[in-house]
């Protein structure tokens, strides 16, 4: 097995241009080229720098401890360069997410037990006041650090030092039902990932992958990084993610490839419209949660190529995308893929979907995705009640992702099991209200979650970004024959924004925390009532004895037709 100290030493003497990096005063999101211009660094600069890296490493990080390093930075050369590093010296990197505050930032530091923090200037607010005991701060950009590097300049890499099975990566999951996990990740894996990728993108050493997501952050690393390092292909960074800025750099730095999250395609879909949109060099972006809509629309005026592809952040399962794979699903399931009831731990029955492909059986056909078969999942560093919910059974691995098969053998994504919704004794999806909500035409981005029911269970609320008319609201969610009887939503939240976070996706447990307490307009259907109108705080308050019925719009298709629809509320 091959490691990524082997790929960061094969660039040695490799004179061709590497590392693209936006300059630090470059804050110009105009077309063309735009901005004062890049930093430009050669793959041997790269492998040069790195192993510099590496060998400060052998004498600053402290023995006893486990050899990781903390990088709180922005997409910047530094980050990987550190990344590099790491992989020559044996050392591990734990990205540290820079939208985390005070204890919570503390905590991420110290749980991965970095014995050094590597950060800039920018970041240092973030830090004043937290107790980082051993830990040794090292500031880039700064004339201390350059004098540190400065005796380790004749370093070569040396790939003899880390091998396959050393960690590399310690890069935080989710964290909205508790501390965000720092998965593990080793060399053998990422670069076994990186190979993968290169070869399933045919990429080629003239390539440029653009790296937009926050490189703390998984998908950076593992799906762009890593097919550019083991093609021996180029990278350019943006510092933090610019939907304006985006084919401006694309066009700067002629980049090929590119790797998005949440909502990013969208953002760049929002931008206006320019009538050389595909006057670019961009052939390929691969990602996730991007939906079927908006990567046909990307398509259509970019002419760009969306693959959407589902991988475990833990790597415990993934999905690949093929030719043929109907318009919604992510791929065809893998030996050892099987979508199963999460109580029972029955497998799930196939899917029955209608001629336009939506799902009528959601109820019964969706579960969790559980890989039965081999899996490189290689757990989560000091977290054993953590990974013993991924391992519950031996020998599988269950990914914590709600999926439903087609008779075909093909899985869609149906959301998170943390987004499962128990409605009248009913488990909804949210993913799959979202796909229905999203067809509505005011709709820019759609979010469902649950707020508590006054009695028991859930209550559906939807927040949507974009324009919101009750009355046509409601008349489209009667028109929808794939809405189950428990699916419309009773609270509807509009807002200009939708939240997110530092990776583009939306910030759902900010919203559930949030509730129908927010600053934003809320619409709510009262009991007994199909249509929708404006939330007071009266109503709020009476919601524990079933709310405020008064004074609602009427529906022009009559109650009988509401109550098939599954728009009429139960009573109690």
């Amino acid at each position: 097995m091959e490691s990524v100290a082997e790929l960061v030493a094969a660039r040695w003497n490799d004179h061709r241009p590497g590392l693209w990096c936006q300059n630090p005063e470059d804050t110009e999101d105009t077309g063309g080229t735009g901005g004062t211009g890049s930093t430009v660094l050669t793959h041997h600069q790269v492998a040069a720098g790195a192993a510099a890296r590496a060998a400060l490493l052998a004498d600053l990080l402290p023995s006893g401890g486990p050899p990781h390093v903390g990088v709180l930075l922005d997409n910047t050369p530094e980050f990987p360069l550190w990344l590099s590093a790491a992989a020559l010296a044996g050392a591990a990197v734990a990205g540290i997410n820079p939208t985390r505050r005070g204890p919570e930032l503390a905590r991420d530091i110290l749980h991965t037990e970095c014995g050094l923090l590597i950060t800039e200037h920018t970041h240092l607010p973030l830090l004043r006041g937290l107790d980082l005991p051993g830990v040794r701060l090292l500031i880039t950009g700064t004339p201390e650090y350059d004098d540190l590097l400065a005796p380790y300049a004749g370093a070569r890499p040396d790939a003899s030092r880390a091998g396959p099975a050393d960690r590399l990566l310690l890069y935080f999951t989710s964290g909205s039902t508790g501390a965000p996990k720092a998965a593990i990740c080793t060399q053998g894996r990422l670069a076994a990932a990186g190979r993968s990728l290169a070869g399933q993108f045919s990429v080629r050493r003239d390539d440029v992958h653009y790296v937009c997501m926050p490189m703390f952050h998984g998908n950076a690393v593992i799906a762009d990084w890593a097919p550019a390092l083991a093609a021996g292909a180029g990278v350019a960074l943006r510092r933090r993610f610019s939907a304006s800025g985006f084919l401006a750099d694309v066009r700067r730095y002629r980049a090929t490839y590119f790797t998005y999250v949440g909502r990013a395609i969208q953002y760049v879909l929002a931008t206006e419209p320019r009538p050389d949109d595909r006057d670019h060099t961009l052939r390929l972006g691969f990602g996730t949660e991007a939906g079927a809509v908006d990567a046909a629309a990307f398509e259509r005026r970019f002419g760009v190529r969306l693959v959407e592809g589902y991988g475990s952040s833990e790597g415990g399962a993934a999905v690949q995308w093929s030719p043929g794979t109907p318009a919604g699903a992510v791929g065809r399931a893998a030996p050892g893929l099987v979508v199963l009831d999460r109580e029972s731990r029955a497998e799930c029955p196939p899917a029955v979907l209608d001629p336009a492909g939506r799902l009528l059986n959601g109820e019964e056909a969706i579960g969790e995705l559980v890989n039965r078969g081999p899996n490189p999942f290689e757990g989560y560093w000091r977290n054993p009640s953590a990974e013993a919910e991924r391992r519950r059974t031996d020998g599988e691995y269950w990914t914590g992702d709600l999926f439903y098969r087609d008779p075909e053998g093909f899985l869609y994504f149906a959301g998170r099991t943390d987004d499962r919704l128990r409605v009248d004794s009913e488990n909804l999806a949210a993913a799959m209200i979202e796909n229905i909500l999203a067809r509505y035409e005011g709709a820019a981005a759609v979010a469902v979650y649950a707020v508590p029911d006054p009695v028991t269970g859930d209550q559906v609320m939807a927040a949507l970004a974009g324009s919101f008319d009750p009355l046509g609201f409601a008349e489209f969610l009667l028109a929808q024959p794939d809405l189950g009887t428990k699916m419309a939503p009773r609270f509807v939240r509009v807002l200009e924004r939708m939240p997110v976070t530092a990776t583009n996706k939306i910030h759902r447990a900010l919203l559930r925390r949030e509730g129908i307490r927010c600053a934003d307009p809320v619409w709510w259907r009262p009991p007994g009532r199909a249509t929708y109108r404006r939330l007071t705080t009266a109503d709020a308050d009476g919601m524990g004895t079933g709310g405020n019925a008064e004074g609602p719009l009427v529906s022009t298709r009559g109650p009988s037709s509401v109550r098939r629809q599954g728009l009429e509320p139960r009573t109690r």
